[in-house]
């Protein structure tokens, strides 16, 4: 017999739901690739079975254990047609798909130690049957199956779990596996406990330099995705090229399809330093919560920016949060998944031994791949996407005026050094064109390089004379000078130049020093690309190397007399033969080493793009006069650091101040596009 059910008890259902559903807020949503995005299957979803089990780890009584096995099995391919939406897919009957991937793993220790989170509840609706499998991780990597449901037709199935055991490291998530029949996951996601708060506003910048094509798709991508851009409160392009993304064919149309919230900066090339500045003075000054920066040449993943803003808001105090890079061209590959400052040498670093640079998920997804459960630790993330709450921007000032290079990683150690950490958040990322074409060592950004790694060091080396900076800037000028890069060592030298006349100087260099580099480099041989290897003479050896071998690389044990007795040789012996009319030999970049390099007295070397090439010629007279030089800089750099470092710390507040970089963009800014 049935029990009726008035109007009162059909309402009070309703409000039970209603209050359930505000007891838990989203944190973390579940997400698959668009159908364009196929190659990037494995950042999302495995398929096959559920691989990267590992046998239980023995450890000795000294904490040292054993390496674990995984076990593995072949994984099976996606299907294009079996993804129904960006958070609904069908897995085909008896087969098994596991979301313990990089975008849709929950980072449990990452919640727990930044966050006031202290407890998870995983929602899964599903049609069809099969089983809801859920597992976790710990800092070690060793995977545990924390609970199983059984589903049939259409359910809601929710598990609460524990933040608690996850202290060093470790994730949460869960598999699909498929009965007889397809099982779709209708959506799924990560949440927190409700907070009153509402979310912060966001202003999302971009800087950009002749980059048209990427900023138009980002900003079509962020038009297709209202969830990203719901707490978005402007869009703002700084764009200090000179082909203007307003010019660019499409642009109205995206114009339009942003509602109003896209604004356009034309200034002066003021480099990253000034672009990413710009954004952050404007997030500051239209009152926003947030600034979020991001490069021009990359490809976001529109639900970065929600689990961005949502792990700040939720974070215990103010905290940077940035999200990883993916290579461009080859999606499936990590850059990195933290750096640190290594204080000592005071340059960029892995935080853990084990980690490595260029992790492919396609070889080895998360379950299997121990380093990646244990919680990396950050000093900074790179501005390629980088979200900054307008708190500490208002406390420890924007950017210094650095043109390119160490912005990001100073301004990491200055956010640091005031009690606002930084996290590198997995999940969040985007594609980014990869450096593996790239040699910013070598030509116009070596000035950079060298003068922002000093001046950084000025700041916040915890050594006296900045560790062992000098030593190894000294080492760089000898090897890049007997290898011939003459115009390098020349950029290098003026950055020492700029740092010994003190932070009052770098204002006045922003926009003025990267004309004066292109000019000297144009002059030096080296430094001038041609792309036709036909354009030089031909490569001709007036002897033939001793018993047919080319120049070795010097054995460790030997290396320095070894060193000692190229340099002597290369600052006495004159160029002899026909040397000075044509090249010796032609080399490859990756065979570009100054050991190599110093023993041939011209060649005609490849750049890193494969676009060109360019000729090397020794030059005694020159080289002479260039270590002399070195030495001198170095020297002065040695005897001035401890006053210099005071100088740097006593102006790093007006040269980072609202008021110093309001000066800068007043006399910039070329106009502005609403």
């Amino acid at each position: 017999m049935s029990v009726p059910t008035d109007n009162r008890t059909k309402n009070s259902v309703k409000t039970d739901a209603r209050e359930k559903r505000r007891a838990w807020q989203t944190l973390q949503r579940v997400i698959l690739p668009s159908a364009s995005q196929m190659d990037t299957v494995p950042l999302y979803m495995d398929m096959g079975t559920a691989t990267g089990i590992q046998l239980p780890t023995a450890g000795d009584r000294d904490g040292k254990a054993t390496r674990a096995r995984t076990i593995s099995s072949p994984t099976k391919e996606a299907h294009v047609e079996d993804f129904l939406s960006r958070h609904s897919t069908s897995v085909r009957s008896g087969e098994r798909v596991s979301f313990g991937t990089y975008f849709n793993a929950f980072p449990a220790s990452y919640w727990r130690r930044w966050t006031t989170v202290d407890k998870v509840r995983l929602q899964v609706r599903t049609q069809g049957t099969g089983s809801v499998i859920v597992y976790k991780s710990n800092a070690r990597g060793s995977l545990q199956r924390v609970d199983t449901r059984r589903v049939e037709g259409t359910t809601e199935s929710t598990f609460d779990l524990s933040l608690a055991p996850f202290g060093d490291g470790g994730w949460y998530w869960f598999d699909l596996l498929a009965g007889t029949e397809p099982l779709v996951m209708v959506d799924a996601e990560w949440q927190g406990p409700a907070v009153d708060n509402a979310p912060g506003s966001v202003t999302l910048q971009i800087t950009t330099l002749n980059k048209t094509d990427f900023c138009l798709n980002n900003l079509r991508l962020l038009a297709d995705s209202e969830d990203a851009l719901a707490h978005v409160q402007e869009i703002l392009i700084v764009d200090q090229g000179t082909q203007k993304l307003s010019d660019a064919e499409g642009f109205e149309d995206v114009k339009r399809s942003l509602k109003g919230k896209l604004r356009i900066i034309n200034q002066s090339n003021l480099g990253g330093s000034g672009g990413f500045a710009r954004g952050m003075f404007e997030a500051v000054e239209n009152g926003s919560d947030y600034a979020l920066l991001m490069d021009d040449d990359v490809v976001v993943e529109p639900e970065s920016i929600v689990r961005l803003l949502t792990f700040a808001d939720r974070c215990k105090t103010p905290t940077l949060v940035g999200g990883h890079m993916f290579d461009l061209y080859n999606r499936t590959v990590l850059h990195t998944f933290g750096e640190v400052v290594n204080p000592y040498r005071f340059q960029p670093s892995l935080p853990s031994e084990d980690m490595i640079l260029g992790h492919d998920f396609l070889s080895s997804n998360l379950r299997q791949t121990p380093w990646l459960h244990r919680r990396c630790d950050v000093d900074y993330n790179g501005w390629w996407m980088c979200l900054i709450p307008t708190q500490v921007i208002r406390e420890i000032g924007l950017s210094l005026p650095l043109f390119i290079k160490w912005d990001d990683s100073e301004y990491g150690l200055r956010a640091k050094a005031a009690g606002y950490p930084t996290v590198s958040l997995p999940g969040s990322a985007v594609w980014h064109v990869s450096w593996i074409d790239k040699d910013d060592l070598v030509g116009w950004q070596a000035y950079f390089h060298a003068r922002n790694r000093v001046v950084a060091a000025l700041l916040h080396s915890p050594y006296e004379f900045g560790g062992r900076v000098i030593k190894e800037s000294q080492y760089a000028d000898v090897k890049h000078l007997v290898s011939m890069q003459y115009a390098t060592a020349q950029g290098r030298q003026w950055a020492l130049e700029d740092v010994l006349r003190g932070p009052d100087a770098l204002p006045g260099l922003l926009s003025a020093k990267l004309p004066e580099i292109r000019e000297m480099m144009s002059a030096h041989s080296d430094a001038v690309f041609r792309p036709d290897p036909d354009d030089f003479p031909a490569a001709k050896m007036d002897k033939p190397p001793r018993r047919g071998h080319g120049p070795s690389q010097p054995r460790k044990l030997t290396l320095l007399p070894w060193a000692a007795k190229t340099v002597v040789r290369q600052l006495a012996s004159p160029v002899k033969g026909t040397s000075a009319e044509r090249p010796q030999t032609t080399v490859a970049h990756q065979d570009n080493r100054w050991w190599r390099m110093a023993q041939y007295d011209s060649a005609v070397v490849s750049n890193a793009e494969g676009t060109g090439a360019s000729w090397y010629r020794r030059d005694p007279k020159r080289l002479r006069t260039m270590l002399a030089e070195s030495a001198k800089l170095h020297s002065a750099l040695l005897k001035d650091w401890p006053a210099l470092s005071k100088k740097y710390k006593a102006a790093v507040s007006d040269l980072t101040s609202m008021e110093s970089w309001r000066k800068t963009f007043e006399q910039h800014t070329q106009n502005e596009i609403k």
